[in-house]
């Protein structure tokens, strides 16, 4: 069996599409699947990017993307009534439960259907009532974990979500689960130097 990390932030809408279809994915393989939050806005400022929504144009294919891609898979999709949000209430929800499937399902569900006000403190606390998390979402504890996983995550070379971690190889978006299942199937391109030669520095311009 191998073991895989998946990576997300509620606030990515690639990453809910990605969890919804990550069974799809693996379907058939031996493997279990760790949940991990990661706060995305830490990842970008790590590597000096900025986020999708923070581009206009950018933002405008995004959401006309997602839904298409929703539509595409079978996946219901209401961008939240603030976007993009600080998602810091529901990442450290999800650390305080335990970020199993049905706890980060039911938070993505809450963040992703209806469209409304994503970190709204009434539904929050509606919503933390309901999961009944095992440690304070808001504990100095939680907090300093979110951290650590986020800068771990940077650390292993993480630029966004969803990221999903295998055997040290990193498949990022919803358009890498594709490639994610062939490397655990033995496709023939991952038996050869073809991950570690496509990735090779070549010489080029550097913008300053």
């Amino acid at each position: 069996m191998k073991h895989l990390v998946f990576h997300f932030d509620f606030i990515s809408p690639y990453a809910w599409l990605a969890f919804e279809r990550l069974p799809q994915a693996l379907e058939g393989l031996s493997v279990s699947v760790d949940y991990r939050p990661v706060l995305l806005a830490g990842l970008l400022q790590h590597w000096g990017s900025k986020g999708p929504a923070e581009i206009e144009p950018k933002r405008q294919w995004t959401f006309r993307h997602v839904h298409w891609l929703a539509a595409q898979q079978g996946t219901p999709l209401d961008v939240p009534a603030v976007h993009p949000f600080n998602p810091l209430p529901l990442l450290r929800l999800a650390l305080a439960c335990g970020p199993n499937r049905r706890v980060v399902e039911a938070i993505f569900r809450h963040t992703w259907l209806g469209g409304a006000d994503a970190v709204d403190p009434a539904r929050v606390a509606v919503l933390t009532a309901a999961l009944a998390p095992q440690r304070d979402p808001n504990g100095a504890d939680v907090k300093a974990e979110l951290r650590q996983t986020t800068e771990a995550a940077a650390a292993a070379g993480l630029f966004g979500v969803p990221t999903v971690e295998c055997e040290g190889r990193l498949f990022w978006g919803l358009d890498g689960l594709p490639t994610l299942r062939d490397a655990l199937a033995g496709g023939a391109w991952f038996q050869g130097p073809g991950w570690h030669d496509a990735a090779l520095p070549r010489p080029g311009v550097v913008r300053r």
